[in-house]
């Protein structure tokens, strides 16, 4: 992906930026005449108290409801994300539905550990980050159970750690406002079927809701399934002094990803796999109790206690990236005679096991081992993590809606406990390549310490880890009218978090020790100004800034001299920064049967966690960067007009690195080694500022419209186009292929996928819906990362393919692995209602 053809289609739809700020210029004089829109109240802190006039918010919140969510068919909250709110992507870096990274403004919400978070999520006032890594899974949330979403843009303090770029609210269905009970079925393409039921009521102040649904597919890819149980139930009262709700919620989840593809193997076939299996079983529980109170005709209370459970279990087949380094083994004459006598030609023969085969000298070899060249070590292995979470906190909080010197006033003041204990567990097994690219355990595991894989070759350390992290917070926030059209906010919250780690398998501190205490402390301030400029129409402007502690697995390989291999193990943990990011954004927006919106943001984010390069192959650290920064424009709107309902979002985002720093560029063709003569060997990369950031796109447009075609019959359809963005690995943007060393492009190109559905009400309790995703096919990436690949062009394993330079080293071949789309899906579904 060159510079130029970047820039080229960068430019393509800034008609449409400027054709939807000509639309909202020219719709202010019409709301200006249009009658006075119905209040819409924001929730503007994690728990369900105090609201806010939207009008009165200095920011573009997008909200969404359970009706908007079934009108779109999306499989799961992340999918209606991607589809519908402006701003934000996915990233199927692990190529599973359900466990998608949710990018927002540039920055993340992922289910992968040693990703850089950027998002907070919360469920009814509960933290869905989870305490180790600060990761979000999706598949813990039901969609069925979704009664409303609110996201919320900015660094906003009132939401806590982890909100630099934004946080994302979700509300559950209550008895009350969802009585009646139904009952969905669906069958479609991949094997992919589902059930889902929900009953809710209410009678006498008392209100009950259950939800449950099971879902699975065999997944587009080579042995990808997807078996995902989830339910979640809800029993309450109500009544003029206030409310008690107690909700629970189960989920049983496997998930199967197969994660980044070689550009290579992937145009010869969209459904293959690099290596297999990697799977994720995931298991939660959560119970939550919420309350509120109204304290006489000024106060209230409100607030919510809660226990989460996290059990996660990984079992993945990956390539050794020390068989690619180099050769280590020659079979003797008498091996090499015997082998030949057994026919092994490579890969395990049919029953040969752990008892009958010799480790490792007869399994882990490479397919050239009956040649004149050397065999290798193991080419396979087999990390597997266990987690065990115990999360679990309160937040408490106090309102007052009342004039103040004869101005309206609303004030919110409150406090917060975040507190978790996690146990965490990795191995790393050695295994050899069977031809169906799935990894066969050895039964040699690196175990306490780290142990000898051919010949004493040390391999990844097993890791054991106990973590404790606590956050102790205060916020307080005011609204004040200072005049009858202008409001003011100003609002802050501190945090006090401690991390205290220890290692099971080398105590006591020291080079090599995960154990350590660590303590972050800060205020996040905000301010925001808003002006009605007329019954419609609202202009605002906002500054706030949020913050990130740094976590437990970070702070386990933080340590330069003793560099780590994420995901397979962590080494030494002294003290990092906290992550802190400064928003200010300004804009104008007007709500009514015409509503649109149109502003600008920066985001600046100071001492950024990023892993950086080691001088050893694939081995690095996490440190503090010096600064990024993520700005961009927003436009927005949509109308109900004749019965449809029709939308567009556009935004555009310049994400780049603002200060210099050096990073691992082994599969960047300009890194140092390759730029001195020697390419496909491991190299660095200097980051200057002004480059972009990868992963990011530098612009979307997403097209929405539900429009009834006949009586009972009605179609919804979108758009969503995605500009190139580059992979990661190329964070200088300067990777050119050369089709020797160096495969594949240095990212992703653009895409545009266009979704249709379908919904017919055959009768009065009985609806029959179709969906299409992908409706032309189009085979497109979402993410793309640079790396070495062992496989040749036609599919077989190879080390280092090229003989040893000048100076003895031996070059590897390096590629782009993406992350593909799925291909083009369909489903039919049946949903009955028993009642309303």
């Amino acid at each position: 992906m060159s510079a130029a053809n970047t820039f080229v289609k960068s430019r393509l739809p800034y008609c449409v930026l400027l054709a939807l700020g000509a639309t909202a210029l020219t719709l202010r004089s019409e709301a200006a005449i249009a009658q006075a829109p119905e209040i819409e109240v924001i929730i503007v802190t994690p728990v369900q108290g105090q609201g806010l006039n939207r009008q009165r918010i200095a920011a573009n919140v997008q909200t969404a409801s359970s009706e908007d969510l079934g009108k779109s068919h999306a499989l799961d909250l992340a999918a209606f994300l991607n589809r519908r709110l402006g701003s934000v992507h996915i990233n199927e870096v692990q190529n599973n539905p359900f466990q998608p990274d949710i990018n927002f403004r540039g920055f993340t919400a992922s289910p992968l550990l040693g990703t850089a978070q950027g998002l907070s999520v919360y469920m009814d006032g509960v933290r869905l980050n989870q305490p180790f890594g600060d990761v979000v899974s999706w598949d813990l949330i039901p969609r069925t159970a979704i009664d409303t979403i609110t996201l919320m843009p900015g660094s906003n303090p009132l939401f806590g750690l982890n909100t630099l770029g934004g946080a994302l609210s979700v509300r559950t269905k209550e008895g009350i406002t969802n009585p009646g009970t139904s009952l969905q079925a669906i069958g479609g393409e991949f094997g992919r079927q589902a059930l889902e039921f929900e009953h809710g009521g209410n009678a006498d102040g008392i209100h009950w809701y259950v939800t449950g649904n099971r879902f699975s597919e065999d997944g587009w890819r080579v042995d990808s399934p997807t078996d995902v149980r989830q339910a979640l139930a809800k029993f309450g009262f109500v009544s003029d002094a206030g409310s008690l709700t107690l909700m629970a919620a189960l989920a049983d989840n496997d998930l199967y990803g197969n994660g980044l593809q070689e550009q290579g193997m992937l145009a010869a076939d969209r459904s293959s796999v690099y290596t297999k299996p990697d799977i994720t079983g995931n298991r939660g529980s959560l119970l939550n109790l919420s309350a509120t109170r109204v304290l006489g005709a000024a106060w209230s209370l409100a607030g919510n206690v809660w226990l989460r459970k996290i059990d996660t279990g990984t079992f993945n087949g990956d390539l050794n990236d020390d068989a690619l380094d180099q050769a280590l083994y020659q079979p003797s004459v008498a091996e090499r005679n015997a082998l030949t006598a057994a026919g092994y030609s490579g890969f395990p023969a049919s029953g040969e096991s752990v008892a009958n085969t010799p480790f490792p000298k007869w399994r882990c070899i490479a397919q050239t081992l009956l040649n004149d060249e050397p065999g290798e070590k193991c080419n396979g292995l087999v990390n597997q993590t266990s987690s065990e979470q115990d999360h679990y906190g309160f937040n408490l909080q106090a309102s007052s809606e009342r004039e103040l010197a004869g101005r309206d006033n609303v004030l919110v003041i409150g406090m917060a406990l975040d507190q978790s204990e996690v146990d965490f567990i990795q191995t790393t097994e050695l295994g050899y390549l069977n031809p169906d690219r799935s990894i066969t355990p050895t039964g040699a595991v690196a175990d306490g310490k780290r142990a000898g894989a051919v010949d004493g070759e040390p391999f990844d350390a097993r890791v054991e880890l106990n973590a404790q992290t606590r956050t102790w917070s205060a916020f307080v926030a005011d609204t004040l009218a200072l005049d009858a059209a202008t409001y003011l906010t100003l609002s802050g919250r501190y945090n006090r978090s401690d991390v205290e780690n220890r290692d099971a398998i080398t105590p006591g501190g020291g080079t090599g020790s995960l154990d350590g205490d660590h303590q972050f402390k800060r205020l996040n301030t905000a301010l925001g100004l808003t002006r009605q400029l007329n019954t419609a129409m609202t202009a605002y402007a906002g500054l706030n800034q949020g913050s990130r502690a740094p976590s437990a697995i970070e702070l386990g390989c933080a340590d330069p001299a003793s560099p780590c291999k994420l995901p397979n193990a962590m080494a030494g943990d002294p003290p990092l920064k906290q992550v802190v990011a400064t928003t200010a954004e300004l804009g104008v927006r007007s709500a009514g049967s015409i509503t649109w919106n149109l502003g600008a943001y920066r985001t600046d984010s100071k001492d950024d966690i990023l892993f950086v390069a080691d001088d050893t192959a694939g081995f690095g650290y996490f440190r503090n960067f010096g600064r990024t920064r993520r700005q961009g424009i927003e436009a927005g709107v949509s109308t109900e007009w004749r019965g449809m309902t029709l939308g567009a979002n556009y935004t555009f985002i310049d994400a780049t690195y603002r200060s210099a720093e050096v990073v691992n560029g082994a599969s960047n063709s300009s890194n140092a080694e390759a730029e001195e003569g020697f390419p496909g060997v491991e190299g660095e990369i200097d980051i200057n500022a002004g480059d972009r950031l990868p992963l990011i796109p530098r612009q979307m447009l997403k097209l929405f419209a539900q429009i009834p075609v006949v009586d009972k019959v009605a179609l919804n359809a979108d758009l969503i186009w995605v500009d190139s963005a580059y992979a990661r690995g190329n964070e200088n943007n300067a990777h050119e292929p050369d089709g020797i060393y160096y495969l594949g492009p240095g990212g992703t190109d653009s895409y545009a996928v266009f979704n249709l559905g379908a919904d017919w009400q055959a009768m009065q309790q009985i609806e029959v819906f179709a969906q299409v995703n992908n409706v032309f096919d189009r085979a497109y990436n979402s993410a793309a990362q640079l790396g070495a690949t062992g496989f040749t062009a036609a599919g077989k394993f190879q080390a280092r393919p090229f003989p040893a330079n000048a100076d003895g080293e031996r070059p590897l071949q390096h590629s782009t692995f993406f992350a593909p789309g799925a291909p083009r899906t369909a489903w039919l579904g049946v949903r009955y209602r028993f009642g309303q």
